[in-house]
């Protein structure tokens, strides 16, 4: 029997609809997945949806179909913790996409208070990062807005001081500005990174319009966008690898960590880059070191016609 889905309507104040996106979700997660993955059998072309039927998926969760496909079109108000915890086992999610699910599901009661149109990065944060003089950092905050740097970042990723407030946001910098597309090696893991940190940004703050507003842009204004976001992929920021393709100094690998500050409710991060000792990249830091923020500067220059 062929599924229909559906989409209910988006809410008045302008943010994203949790019933649809909590909809979307469960259904992308359950396409994913292959009857052989969870040891069903497969029936191959006979079968008319891609991934686990809503009975299959059911089965797996031990929950009714009708309990389930209430779900799965946005009703998840009463659901309990321990039905959460069954789906995500059947849906084999990780830990980030358990935490988007209890979000979508069983939305924290917001305050009403009105948005503030501005972030800010406390104090003691631009402090710290004035004093790491060799290492790249910066403090991101929600919407992937850019708070605050150190002049190591600017020697690396670009003088963010010399952009507008509104383009200092790297969903913006990586979709909508073509010289960050040439700066990242592997461009598309960038990009996919950064709508996963969107999605889990939208599933704790589905209300906020800021954050509607330009995932909308970025849906009219880039394709990639729109297809990495219809994907429903979620992803938390923690450490990684980062190529970088710099027009001074050549290609960097950079290692990176994430930090949440304790107590800090505010959704910022500091994130600091680092190379190995002793590495090819750890000695073109310290070049770009003794250059500061002029470094990007400097090397579109020596590169342009």
């Amino acid at each position: 029997m062929d599924e229909q889905h559906t989409h209910p309507a988006g809410p008045a104040n302008g943010g994203l609809d949790p019933r649809a996106e909590l909809s979307e979700f469960l259904r992308t997660r359950r396409a994913r997945l292959k009857p052989g993955d969870v040891g069903l059998p497969d029936f191959g072309r006979h079968r008319r949806v891609p991934g686990l039927r809503r009975e299959e998926l059911a089965q797996l969760a031990g929950v009714s179909v009708a309990y389930y496909t209430r779900l799965e079109q946005g009703n998840g108000q009463n659901v309990s913790a321990e039905v959460l915890d069954s789906i995500a086992r059947a849906l084999r999610l990780t830990d980030a996409e358990r935490s988007h699910l209890t979000h979508l599901a069983k939305p924290k009661r917001q305050k009403r208070k009105p948005v503030a149109r501005t972030q800010q990065a406390r104090p003691a944060l631009r402090h710290l990062l004035e004093s790491m003089d060799a290492v790249p950092a910066y403090v991101v905050g929600r919407r992937s807005e850019i708070l605050a740097w150190n002049r190591m970042a600017a020697a690396v990723f670009g003088d963010w001081g010399r952009l507008p407030a509104q383009e200092r946001n790297w969903a913006r910098l990586v979709f909508l500005n073509p010289d960050y597309r040439e700066l990242f090696v592997e461009w598309e893991q960038k990009a996919h990174d950064m709508v996963g940190y969107l999605r889990m940004d939208a599933g704790c703050h589905p209300d906020d319009p800021q954050l509607s507003s330009l995932v909308g842009e970025l849906s009219v204004k880039s394709e990639e966008f729109r297809r990495l976001w219809a994907a429903h992929d979620v992803k938390e920021k923690s450490h990684g690898v980062k190529h970088v393709r710099h027009p001074l100094v050549g290609e960097l690998t950079l290692l990176w960590e994430s930090f949440r500050p304790a107590g800090d409710d505010t959704g910022q991060s500091l994130v600091t880059y680092f190379a190995e000792p002793g590495s090819p990249s750890a000695e073109a830091l310290k070049l770009l070191c003794s250059w500061g923020a002029d470094a990007m500067r400097a090397g579109a220059d020596a590169t342009a016609p």
